[in-house]
Protein backbone atom coordinates (compact mmCIF):
# COMPACT_ATOMS: atom_id res chain seq x y z
CA UNK A 1 0.00 0.00 0.00
CA UNK A 2 0.70 3.57 -0.55
CA UNK A 3 1.45 3.99 3.21
CA UNK A 4 3.57 1.18 3.67
CA UNK A 5 5.97 2.57 1.01
CA UNK A 6 5.70 6.11 3.00
CA UNK A 7 7.16 5.31 6.08
CA UNK A 8 10.42 4.06 5.08
CA UNK A 9 10.94 7.01 3.05
CA UNK A 10 10.28 9.01 5.89
CA UNK A 11 12.32 7.37 8.69
CA UNK A 12 15.22 7.46 5.62
CA UNK A 13 15.18 11.09 5.99
CA UNK A 14 16.32 11.16 9.51
CA UNK A 15 14.75 12.85 12.57
CA UNK A 16 14.04 16.53 12.65
CA UNK A 17 15.54 18.26 15.83
CA UNK A 18 12.84 20.94 15.50
CA UNK A 19 10.11 19.03 14.02
CA UNK A 20 10.30 15.90 16.30
CA UNK A 21 13.17 16.77 19.28
CA UNK A 22 12.33 19.87 20.56
CA UNK A 23 8.48 19.42 20.70
CA UNK A 24 9.37 15.62 22.75
CA UNK A 25 12.20 17.80 25.16
CA UNK A 26 9.21 20.51 25.43
CA UNK A 27 6.62 18.30 26.71
CA UNK A 28 8.16 16.08 28.73
CA UNK A 29 11.75 17.97 29.97
CA UNK A 30 11.28 21.50 29.73
CA UNK A 31 9.87 21.83 32.99
CA UNK A 32 12.36 20.31 35.22
CA UNK A 33 15.53 22.14 33.25
CA UNK A 34 14.85 25.23 33.24
CA UNK A 35 17.22 28.60 34.02
CA UNK A 36 17.21 29.52 37.48
CA UNK A 37 16.24 25.93 38.11
CA UNK A 38 17.73 23.74 35.89
CA UNK A 39 18.50 20.43 37.49
CA UNK A 40 21.47 18.69 36.79
CA UNK A 41 22.79 22.00 35.54
CA UNK A 42 21.33 21.51 32.41
CA UNK A 43 18.73 24.30 31.26
CA UNK A 44 16.66 23.45 27.79
CA UNK A 45 15.83 27.18 27.12
CA UNK A 46 16.45 28.97 25.00
CA UNK A 47 18.64 26.86 22.90
CA UNK A 48 18.49 22.91 23.86
CA UNK A 49 20.37 22.04 20.95
CA UNK A 50 23.82 23.83 22.58
CA UNK A 51 22.95 22.60 26.17
CA UNK A 52 22.61 18.98 24.68
CA UNK A 53 24.92 18.51 21.81
CA UNK A 54 29.09 17.78 22.29
CA UNK A 55 28.32 18.88 26.03
CA UNK A 56 29.52 17.56 28.90
CA UNK A 57 27.18 15.85 31.43
CA UNK A 58 27.29 16.62 35.20
CA UNK A 59 26.35 12.89 36.31
CA UNK A 60 28.08 11.22 33.91
CA UNK A 61 31.50 10.82 31.73
CA UNK A 62 29.52 10.60 28.61
CA UNK A 63 28.65 13.59 26.79
CA UNK A 64 24.65 14.67 26.67
CA UNK A 65 24.59 13.82 23.27
CA UNK A 66 27.61 12.23 21.45
CA UNK A 67 26.28 12.91 17.53
CA UNK A 68 26.26 9.45 15.81
CA UNK A 69 26.50 7.83 18.83
CA UNK A 70 23.57 7.17 20.64
CA UNK A 71 24.57 4.05 23.30
CA UNK A 72 27.42 7.07 23.66
CA UNK A 73 24.90 10.03 24.64
CA UNK A 74 23.76 10.27 27.86
CA UNK A 75 20.61 11.56 27.52
CA UNK A 76 19.82 8.83 25.39
CA UNK A 77 21.05 6.38 28.15
CA UNK A 78 18.50 8.45 30.59
CA UNK A 79 15.82 8.21 28.45
CA UNK A 80 16.10 4.14 28.27
CA UNK A 81 17.22 3.84 31.78
CA UNK A 82 20.64 2.23 30.89
CA UNK A 83 22.50 5.41 32.36
CA UNK A 84 23.90 3.36 35.40
CA UNK A 85 25.08 0.97 33.36
CA UNK A 86 27.44 3.89 32.05
CA UNK A 87 28.74 5.27 35.02
CA UNK A 88 25.60 7.50 35.24
CA UNK A 89 23.97 8.62 38.28
CA UNK A 90 20.22 9.70 39.12
CA UNK A 91 16.69 8.52 37.83
CA UNK A 92 15.64 7.96 34.48
CA UNK A 93 13.83 10.74 32.55
CA UNK A 94 11.56 11.99 32.45
CA UNK A 95 11.82 12.06 36.04
CA UNK A 96 8.77 10.35 38.08
CA UNK A 97 7.12 9.97 34.90
CA UNK A 98 6.86 6.64 32.44
CA UNK A 99 9.73 5.89 30.20
CA UNK A 100 8.77 7.36 26.88
CA UNK A 101 7.64 4.71 23.89
CA UNK A 102 9.41 3.09 21.15
CA UNK A 103 8.73 5.30 18.40
CA UNK A 104 9.76 8.27 20.13
CA UNK A 105 12.90 6.90 21.96
CA UNK A 106 13.34 6.05 17.97
CA UNK A 107 13.02 9.58 17.59
CA UNK A 108 16.04 10.68 19.57
CA UNK A 109 18.09 7.56 18.72
CA UNK A 110 17.56 8.53 14.99
CA UNK A 111 18.75 12.02 15.18
CA UNK A 112 21.38 11.05 17.36
CA UNK A 113 22.61 8.32 15.04
CA UNK A 114 22.58 10.41 11.77
CA UNK A 115 24.78 13.17 14.03
CA UNK A 116 22.16 15.28 16.00
CA UNK A 117 21.94 18.04 13.54
CA UNK A 118 20.46 21.49 14.29
CA UNK A 119 17.47 20.47 11.83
Amino acid sequence: SALALQAPAARAAGASFSGQVLPLLNSHCVICHMPGAAQADLSLYPDAWAALVDRPSTQSPLPRVKPGDPEGSYLYRKLTATHLDAGGSGESMPFQRALLDAADLAIFRDWIAQGAPNN
